[in-house]
C-alpha cells in the first residue's frame, strides 16, 4: 500500500489545500514570503479525503496516545476535523480558541474538561507551533495530561520541532513537507529544478527571499 504520508500529500494537493508557487510566492500574514499556502479546511468540502483523515488521525491516536479520556480541536483550523474524530472515537469533545472570548464567560477552552483528563490534541497545520503549543499550555493550566498532539501536516520547522520537545509534546502528523515535494513532483506538479527554491525556503522561511 502506498505510504499514508504521500497518498495524502497527493489528496491536498489536487484539492489545492496546499498550493505550491515557487515562481509567484505567497505573502504569509507574518509577513513571510513562502513559496506554498496550506489550507487544510479545504478538505472538509470532499468527502473522501475528509473522511480518509478522519480515519487516520484516529489510527494515529489508538497507535500512539491510547485511552484518551477527551480529544481537543485547535481553533479555528482544527475545530471541526477534531470533532470529527472525537465523534469516531466515541470521546468528549472540546476546541481551544488562540484567545479568550471579549464577552460572556471569556472562555479559552469550549466545552467540559475535567483536571486530570488524558487529551490529545487535533491540528490541521503545524508551521512554527507556538498556536499550536498555546492550546496545550490551556489545557494543561485547566489540569488537563496533554498525552499528544495529531496532526493533519507539517512543513517540519527546525524552530517548531524545538519548541514541542521543549514543551514536552509528543508529536504525530499525516503527511509532512518531505513528502509532499516528492508527491508534487511525481505527478508533474513541480518540475524538478523547483525542488531547490522549495527546499531553500524550508531552510530559513523567516528570511526567504524569491529569486527575481
Amino acid at each position: 500500500m502506498e505510504q499514508i504520508d504521500r497518498l495524502l500529500a497527493e489528496k491536498l494537493l489536487k484539492i489545492s489545500a496546499i498550493k505550491l508557487q515557487p515562481d509567484n510566492p505567497f505573502t504569509w500574514a507574518s509577513g513571510w514570503n513562502s513559496p506554498i499556502y496550506t489550507d487544510n479546511r479545504k478538505t472538509l468540502s470532499y468527502p473522501e479525503v475528509r473522511t480518509f483523515i478522519k480515519v487516520e488521525l484516529c489510527r494515529i491516536i489508538m497507535e500512539n496516545f491510547p485511552r484518551p479520556d477527551a480529544i481537543a480541536g485547535v481553533a479555528t483550523g482544527a475545530i471541526a476535523q477534531g470533532a470529527l474524530v472525537a465523534d469516531e472515537l466515541g470521546l468528549p469533545y472540546v476546541y481551544v480558541r488562540s484567545t479568550p472570548k471579549d464577552h460572556g464567560l471569556e472562555n479559552l477552552i469550549e466545552g467540559n474538561v475535567r483536571p486530570g483528563q488524558r487529551v490529545v490534541v487535533i491540528e490541521d497545520l503545524i508551521s512554527t507551533g507556538g498556536s499550536s503549543l498555546k492550546a496545550v499550555e490551556a489545557l494543561r493550566a485547566a489540569g488537563c495530561e496533554v498525552v499528544g498532539m495529531a496532526a493533519i501536516f507539517t512543513y517540519g520547522f527546525p524552530v517548531a520541532e524545538e519548541k514541542f520537545a521543549e514543551a514536552g509534546v509528543t508529536l504525530r502528523t499525516l503527511s509532512n513537507y518531505n513528502s509532499m515535494l516528492q508527491a508534487a513532483l511525481e505527478t508533474n506538479y513541480i518540475r524538478q529544478q523547483d525542488i531547490q527554491t522549495l527546499s531553500e525556503w524550508r531552510e530559513d522561511p523567516a528570511n526567504w527571499v524569491p529569486k527575481k
